[in-house]
């Protein structure tokens, strides 16, 4: 199943797995990395990848994600899992846009969370919880979230392969 996967070119492969992780690093490393016999090698090598990246790998991942609340336009990979996503995520948008400009004020980058199955006002419990975090804290909690969707992300990657 991973053999068109396996068989792009390194470019190719690369801007697919961006939709898992917006991390250049990342998807340098992992795409170098093929062949992949399993769907679970490929996700397991994201993983382990993921977790090596600096916190200065991962904005650009971050800074690939909407806002919570705001479900992008386009129809390519990583804005159709988005909006998949952050499905159950509907809510007062006023409540989400405010707590998400606190959050991008308090720590500079916008509110991340694995929002798959969860609804608007659990998304908003764990953004006004995770306010009072500190800044380290925070940074561990956001690659826990992003860590969490790019494995969901890089199994369906596998599924499409």
């Amino acid at each position: 199943m991973l053999d068109r996967f396996n068989g792009l070119a390194a470019e190719a492969a690369e801007e697919a797995l961006l939709a898992c992780c917006a991390a250049p690093a990342w998807a340098a490393r992992v795409a170098a990395s093929r062949p992949y016999v399993t769907e679970a090698d490929l996700v397991v090598a994201g993983v382990s990848a993921f977790d090596e990246l600096a916190w200065a790998d991962l904005r650009p991942a971050l800074a690939a994600h909407p806002r919570i609340g705001h479900r992008p336009d386009g129809d390519g990979a990583e804005a159709s899992w988005s909006r998949r996503e952050q499905a159950g995520v509907q809510g007062s948008v006023s409540e989400l846009d405010e707590v998400n400009e606190a959050y991008e004020r308090r720590f500079g980058h916008l509110f991340l969370i694995f929002a798959s199955g969860k609804s608007a006002e659990e998304v908003l419990a764990a953004a006004r919880g995770r306010l009072r975090n500190d800044e380290e804290t925070e940074r561990t909690v956001v690659r826990g979230e992003l860590r969490k969707i790019v494995e969901l992300r890089l199994e369906r990657l596998a599924e499409a392969a």
